[in-house]
């Protein structure tokens, strides 16, 4: 199963106890995969499709616990996808279509010609923090998708129209949560792509379990991430120390192979043979070497020196 179905089964398995809650998440439900039919006699049909039985059955239970409505379950199969299944749940009484339809506010905004796309949610369903919770998690439910954690962050809901894509970012927007709008085909995406505001999405859906397995995720990844980037940095500061011990190695055999380290000042012949009998030692493990002893900055200091002599000594070779 993967992450989105399992966040999808956690909150096909909630249910509020407040039926205001309940309502909203029936109102987002319909308004997402949802169709109203209206008859010549303007007798109401109330359809929903879709193709996770996640959102199936947290529907069927919604209606039942609030309105103790028994919706009729068809399931159609795709000839061409043999696993592909489609559930279609259709309120037969007008009257109980009806009472759904006065009770979350979509009867008051159906359009007046017989274009029977479901409206936008009224805002008197989701006054309230708990109802705009409910909305969000139905919203999910009915065409939301989650990626896996462990490949990147992203999560996303998909919208029919631009004006749904917007309100329903508003009520995102309500929890302080940053989501966009993104035009994909004919359809308007609502998505949010940073790991924590995901996080803060899951825990006002109140999908407690998934939000926790993407944080134990997200912790293991920042573990690696900050792991890598040490032994990065230390890979990348020992090349620089053995690439630095290398050409200081050819400098000083360059000096000792042209015109030895008799002329040389007593802290430059220490240091040059030091290094050649410690070519892998620090410059701090050098300087303790030394008799004196001396910090890193005097030891770097001294083999500059020898640096720029071995230069000296190469130009003049060449003229």
């Amino acid at each position: 199963m993967s992450f989105s179905s399992e966040v999808k089964e956690e909150l096909s398995r909630q249910v509020n106890r407040a039926r205001h809650c309940q309502i909203a998440e029936i109102a987002a439900i319909i308004g997402m995969c949802g169709r109203i039919q209206i008859t010549e006699k303007n007798r109401y049909f109330v359809k929903i499709h879709t193709e996770n039985i996640a959102v199936a059955r947290k529907y069927f239970t919604l209606l039942k616990k609030t309105f103790n409505i028994k919706t009729e379950i068809s399931i159609r199969r795709n000839v061409y996808l043999k696993k592909s299944k489609t559930y279609l749940l259709t309120v037969k009484d007008p009257e109980d279509s009806l009472r759904i339809l006065q009770a979350t506010k979509l009867l008051d905004m159906l359009p007046n010609d017989e274009d029977d796309e479901v409206p936008l949610v009224n805002h008197l369903v989701i006054q309230r923090a708990c109802c705009r919770r409910a909305f969000i998690r139905g919203a999910f439910l009915a065409a939301g998708s989650i990626s896996d954690p462990e490949k990147f962050y992203h999560l996303e809901i998909v919208c029919a129209t631009m004006p749904k894509a917007v309100q329903l970012q508003e009520i995102i927007r309500s929890f302080d949560i940053e989501a966009k709008i993104v035009l994909r085909k004919k359809y308007y995406v609502v998505y949010i792509k940073e790991g924590a505001q995901i996080v803060d999405i899951l825990n006002v859906m109140e999908a407690h379990v998934s939000l926790m397995n993407l944080e134990n995720v997200r912790i293991l990844k920042d573990m690696r991430n900050s792991v890598n980037r040490q032994v990065n940095c230390e890979t990348a500061n020992i090349n620089k120390t053995v690439s630095a011990a290398v050409k200081q190695m050819e400098d000083i055999r360059y000096i000792q192979q042209n015109v030895g380290f008799d002329d040389l000042s007593e802290g430059l012949s220490e240091i040059a043979t030091l290094r050649l009998e410690y070519p892998e030692a620090t410059l701090k493990e050098l300087g303790m070497l030394l008799t004196p002893q001396v910090g890193k900055s005097g030891v770097n200091h001294r083999l500059r020196k020898l640096s720029s002599l071995a230069e000296e000594l190469r130009q003049n070779k060449e003229e």
